[in-house]
């Protein structure tokens, strides 16, 4: 994608360019940005700047090994279901103590426990996990002077696919916005499919109110599938449909 736009700028002709081009958009997906902006301001979180960064694997084994800590048999209860748990929990803007202190049942008493055990591996390895990329940029990003710096060399926000963001993102890109506000997101409200992992749809469909001074602009035109894409489709339905009242007029002739 950073490709392309780069791209698309050298060639639009008519477009109101710097003299030097060297300010480019800065294009990436939210963990992108995420480990750019730890990277910048690792020190404020105790971190080298060439952190770590686990990858599933990394973490359904960290989970494992703090399962194992805690005293809960791995064997007994599924390491996958206690990450994916701590995963949605990260998402959804809880820190370990928050989760432990509102936990409902045994269960989520014994997730409280191992993902406290699981953050001390992380530090120990100088570790943040796919997750932390959000929170920690999020926490970051609540740093007035360190959000002002970003404010000021990012003036336009525009952001994709926003029906999929989770509360992390929403917040992060909020942060962004800033007091001037320059933010376009794209999205649609009946193609929200990752709400397994997170994603919320009240972001899209609250955006109005959080930017009542935005401008909603709704596309109703296909302009991915052209003409003789969609006629194929429409015109074997047709056929099918005309083949079965054929074949329901033969069977009332007989």
């Amino acid at each position: 994608m950073r490709e392309r736009v780069l791209s698309l700028l050298s060639e639009e002709k008519g477009l109101n360019r710097p003299v030097s081009m060297n300010e480019r958009p800065f294009v990436s997906t939210f963990h992108a940005l995420g480990v750019h902006i730890i990277r910048e301001n690792a020190r404020l979180l105790g971190l080298n700047r060439h952190f770590n960064i686990y990858d599933r694997s990394d973490s359904r084994r960290a989970i494992k090994e703090a399962m194992i800590q805690a005293n809960i048999d791995p064997k007994k209860y599924e390491p996958g279901v206690f990450l994916n748990k701590i995963s949605r929990a990260k998402s959804d803007g809880f820190a370990p103590l928050a989760f432990k202190n509102t936990a409902k049942d045994f269960m989520e008493e014994m997730i409280a426990d191992v993902w406290e055990k699981y953050e001390a591996i992380l530090k120990k390895d100088g570790a943040l996990d796919f997750d932390d990329l959000l929170v920690k940029t999020n926490d970051l990003l609540k740093v007035a002077d360190v959000r002002e710096h970003y404010n000021s060399i990012w003036k336009y926000i525009h952001i994709d696919e926003y029906q999929d963001t989770n509360r992390i993102q929403y917040e992060i890109a909020n942060h962004l916005a800033g007091k001037d506000r320059n933010i376009c997101v794209v999205g649609d409200a009946d193609q929200n499919i990752y709400s397994w992992r997170g994603a919320t749809i009240e972001n899209i469909l609250h955006f109005e109110k959080d930017y009542p001074e935005a401008a909603v602009i709704t596309l109703e035109t296909n302009y991915r599938s052209t003409k003789p894409y969609w006629r194929l489709p429409m015109a074997s339905s047709k056929e099918f449909h005309a083949k079965e009242e054929d074949s329901a007029h033969r069977q009332s002739d007989r």
